[in-house]
C-alpha cells in the first residue's frame, strides 16, 4: 500500500511538472535565442547523378529574430568516393510550426571543389524533438539544386543531427 502511495504521489509531481512546462509563457521557438547544430549526412542517405557513397559533416548556427523565425549560416565539408572532396558555405531562413516542431527552409549554398565551384539554392523540411528544453535530434531532409549542372549536380537527401537552442 505504501509503494502504491509514493508511485501515485510520484505521477502526480511529474504531471504537475510536465503541466508547469507546457503553461510556461517562454516558446521553443522565441525570439532571441541561438541555435547551434552539428549533423551528418551521406552513407548512402543522399543522391545525385554523379556520386555513389558520400559522407557529409555539417555545422549550423542561427538565431531567431522573431517568434518561429531563423536565420542560419552554414558550411559543410564532403567527402565523395567518386568525385573531389569539396567544402560548402551558405545562408538561409527557416519557419517553425510550433504545435508540432516541425520546419520548413531554404537558402542557397556556394560550393567549391578542386576545379568545380557551384551555387546551389536548397530547401529542406525537418522536424525539431526535444530531448531536453534545449537539445534537439533534428531528423531533416532535403533537396540541393545546381545552377551549373542541374541534370548532373542536384540531389536530395536525408542528415540527422543534434541542434541546442540557447537563451
Amino acid at each position: 500500500m505504501r509503494k502504491l502511495l509514493i508511485s501515485m504521489v510520484a505521477l502526480l509531481m511529474a504531471m504537475s511538472a510536465n503541466a508547469q512546462y507546457l503553461n510556461d509563457s517562454t516558446t521553443p521557438f522565441g525570439a532571441g535565442k541561438l541555435y547551434f547544430n552539428t549533423s551528418l549526412s551521406g552513407l548512402n542517405l543522399n543522391y545525385d547523378f554523379t556520386k555513389n557513397w558520400s559522407l557529409d559533416v555539417n555545422a549550423k548556427a542561427g538565431c531567431m529574430f522573431q517568434d518561429n523565425w531563423m536565420v542560419l549560416a552554414d558550411v559543410q565539408w564532403a567527402v565523395r568516393q567518386d568525385a573531389p572532396n569539396d567544402f560548402q558555405a551558405g545562408a538561409g531562413i527557416r519557419y517553425y510550426i510550433e504545435q508540432n516542431g516541425l520546419y520548413l527552409g531554404v537558402g542557397a549554398h556556394y560550393k567549391h571543389a578542386v576545379g568545380y565551384d557551384d551555387f546551389l539554392p536548397y530547401a529542406s523540411l525537418g522536424y525539431a524533438f526535444f530531448l531536453s528544453r534545449t537539445v534537439t535530434i533534428e531528423p531533416e531532409v532535403y533537396y540541393d539544386m545546381s545552377t551549373k549542372s542541374f541534370k548532373d549536380n542536384s540531389g536530395f537527401g536525408f542528415r540527422i543531427g543534434f541542434g541546442v537552442y540557447l537563451e
